[in-house]
């Protein structure tokens, strides 16, 4: 998710590197318009060690002489990006050129007519070296509506001294999980240590975690031929788990108003076992003052016995150009810049953000930087983007009051998915 992408706050140990002279080729050149050329860039506000934006900005200003940009940052609150888009897009009196984007939006902002069809300038070989979960989210249609900039892979992290006290190894089911967590709390006699917690409460976190857990149990949300959840007791058996888990006390039932943030403080502060989250949070789990400093490991989401194997959904942020740019060229230009693997290691290192380009995660400089990337580029690589479909905001708040329902005990799992089904199917009915 974009909004976790952004709770990093400085704890890189690695200064920020002088990348962006050694951007990558190909982005240089002319600007595609003659006379003194102002481009807006709008983009959610980068936290971390440093901001790198400034800088890249310069350097493509340096190699399109006569091109000025202009950036200004938006909340890094998902909701709120998105609202002020749509307001200004729909009003069709956006001031700007460039747009830092969630990977849900595309293809809802291309059907509404906002985005430039990049594909004249962007080929399928230039979106090859990103890993393939964010190019399906950056197409739609046959087309190119955004280059893949910033990504994010849920993960699931666990207290490396606990399961090495009693010789287990990571979990790679979710049954596995439930039994290591009733062993270990058995054995700790702690009343105090939590199994296993995650992101219940009703927004688009619930939306990700109960299509992680549907998808271990091999369902899904949209078969080949359109229909809605066409395994439909494989969903209903994926969030049957999900309450199992309160219910059994595996999860604090406080789970379902948790957040990412919640949940990440609870293990942070050494109270729990396991924690599905993102990335983002092992920079916090390693900082100095840390009650779990050198206690945490990551490792790919659990699948589940006779389902699947680990699903865990990606996220993250693509680079668009709004449709009614006065200079298309220059504006698609400048997100190939950005995008390129220079200006990815910049923001990598600088922003202690998580790069789209598979390359990166091995780059001397980039590892020195960051150790773990290493493992985390395993983990992008089982990364499932959620459905790529213009009406995706409308089917993730059709779908998270279900959900919820099914999880506080409302309503049985299949009831809810029985009831989310015939919602969605009349909603993209009423689309078509």
């Amino acid at each position: 998710m974009l909004t976790a992408q952004y709770f990093v706050v400085g704890l890189r140990r690695a200064a920020l590197l002088v990348v962006v002279a050694a951007l990558a080729a190909g982005c240089a050149g002319g600007p595609a318009d003659s006379g003194p050329v102002t481009l807006v860039f709008k983009h959610a506000k980068i936290l971390g060690p440093s901001d790198p934006v400034p800088g890249l900005l310069r350097e493509f200003e340096k190699r399109h002489p006569g091109v000025r940009v202009q950036a200004e940052s938006l909340s890094w609150n998902s909701d709120d990006q998105h609202q002020f888009f749509v307001i200004n897009l729909e009003g069709r009196g956006a001031a700007f050129d460039v747009m830092m984007l969630d990977v849900v939006w595309v293809a809802e902002f291309a059907r509404a007519g906002w985005l430039l069809d990049l594909s004249p300038w962007v080929t399928r070989a230039e979106l090859a070296p990103h890993f393939p979960s964010t190019i399906e989210p950056a197409t739609w249609n046959g087309r190119v509506w955004a280059m893949p900039w910033l990504m994010n892979v849920g993960v699931l992290y666990y207290r490396t001294d606990l399961l090495a006290k009693y010789r287990l190894p990571p979990p790679r089911t979710w049954e596995a999980l439930v039994d290591q967590v009733v062993r270990v709390r058995g054995a700790e006699h702690d009343g105090r240590l939590d199994g296993v917690v995650w992101q219940g409460r009703q927004y688009e976190g619930l939306t990700v975690n109960a299509l992680e857990a549907i998808w271990a149990n091999g369902g899904r949300v949209f078969g080949a031929d359109g229909a809605v959840f066409p395994e439909e007791e494989r969903a209903a058996g994926g969030l049957s788990f999900l309450r199992a888990l309160i219910v059994s006390g595996v999860s604090p039932s406080w789970v379902t108003a948790a957040d990412e943030e919640l949940s990440r403080r609870h293990f942070g502060d050494g109270r729990a076992i396991f924690l599905r989250n993102w990335p983002y949070a092992m920079d916090l789990f390693q900082a100095a003052g840390s009650p779990v400093r050198g206690r945490v490991g990551m490792a790919p989401l659990p699948g589940r016995v006779g389902g699947a194997a680990s699903a865990a959904s990606s996220g993250g942020a693509h680079l668009g150009v709004n449709r009614r740019t006065r200079h298309p060229a220059l504006a698609a230009e400048l997100v190939r810049f950005m995008a390129s693997a220079g200006a990815q290691k910049a923001m990598t290192v600088g922003g202690a953000l998580n790069p789209t380009r598979m390359a990166l995660y091995h780059d001397p400089d980039v590892v020195r930087a960051h150790p773990d990337f290493p493992v985390i580029h395993d983990l992008m690589l089982r990364a499932r983007p959620r459905p790529v479909t213009p009406a995706y905001l409308m089917l993730s708040t059709t779908l998270q009051p279900e959900f919820s329902a099914a999880l506080v005990g409302v309503k049985s799992p299949r009831l809810a998915i029985e009831h989310a089904r015939l919602r969605l199917s009349y909603l993209l009915e009423g689309l078509r």
